[in-house]
């Protein structure tokens, strides 16, 4: 296990991501789709993020359940839809690596 200092950072810059892309996905293409869920995934980082300072053991897991669930509507999007790697590629790409570094500093001890 890794410093739990790690994931708060990760967490954190995961929030910061996913606001910033749910805006760019409104600037850019007038999509309110992108607005609401960016927002709404940098939300749940936010709480994730939260409940990882406070030391409860639901902070990492709910952090690991917000990237798996993102990596799987990203990488479809990516592999079946329409093979563009903006912003489908790289939100995969960067939840896949959220999903490690989660699994990295989870505390596995009973």
């Amino acid at each position: 296990m890794i410093n739990p200092v790690v994931g708060h950072i990760a967490l954190g810059v995961y929030a910061l991501l996913l606001a910033v892309g749910g805006v760019m996905g409104f600037v850019r293409a007038r999509s309110k789709a992108s607005l609401i869920s960016g927002l709404l995934s940098a939300a749940f980082a936010v709480v994730a993020l939260v409940f990882a300072l406070t030391r409860s053991a639901f902070g990492f897991p709910l952090g690991l359940t917000l990237a798996l669930c993102l990596f799987v509507l990203f990488g479809y999007r990516y592999s079946i839809r329409n093979r563009k790697f903006m912003p489908s590629g790289l939100l995969a790409l960067v939840s896949l690596v959220m999903i490690g570094t989660m699994v990295v500093v989870m505390d596995w001890s009973p």
